[in-house]
């Protein structure tokens, strides 16, 4: 099965789909396979372990299409399929030593100093990501990368928009002392926020 009927004509938060069209699971999975595994490296699946969780994510879009009533932007809906997995996969992997994100990721334009600027700073973002609890570390990822709005990511993650702005402002804070650290030249990121979230 590669459609889907919207229940009840709701609208589907795919630009250009109007009310009572089906959605084609081939073109989510085209338009979006770049966001959801972006978003399962960013949560900090391995390497690895990514076009595992990747594929993991689509089987259960496709198994959960049916489900989808548009109340929520797709993306969204697809954030928080690519969440559960992303946590999923990190319980089974959390004493193995992070990876570097891949080369992919990392600048090819410009002069080797360029190159080599933004590699550094890929890094430095990914460890700092790293030093994040999961739930500071979805909104941080949304907010600031994904350039979500707060509501958004409160029906993404199902939790109160208080929840998502208290947990935002804590890891803005944790980033700032971050950077703070970085300009000292401390070569270690650590931060006590990690495993004291709120709820």
């Amino acid at each position: 099965m590669t459609r889907a009927s919207r229940p009840g004509g709701a609208p589907s938060g795919v630009a250009g789909t109007p009310a009572g069209d089906t959605l084609d699971f081939e073109q989510i999975y085209r338009d979006h396979f770049a966001f959801v595994w972006r978003t399962l490296r960013r949560l900090g699946v391995r390497e690895s372990a990514l076009d595992d969780a990747a594929q993991e994510v689509f089987l259960v879009v496709h198994r959960r299409l049916d489900d989808f009533d548009g109340r929520v932007a797709l993306r969204s809906w697809l954030f928080g399929v690519a969440h559960r997995t992303a946590l999923a996969q990190r319980r089974t992997a959390r004493k193995a030593d992070a990876e570097p994100l891949p080369t992919e990721l990392r600048a090819r334009a410009g002069t080797p100093h360029d190159r080599a600027v933004a590699s550094e700073a890929v890094e430095f973002l990914d460890a700092f990501l790293d030093t994040l609890g999961d739930q500071q570390r979805s909104v941080f990822i949304l907010v600031e990368l994904e350039q979500m709005s707060v509501p958004e990511i409160a029906a993404a993650l199902g939790v109160k928009l208080n929840t998502v702005y208290s947990r935002l402002r804590l890891a803005r804070g944790a980033f700032r002392r971050a950077v703070e650290r970085r300009n000292r030249g401390d070569q270690v990121l650590t931060d006590a926020t990690k495993g004291h979230e709120d709820g």
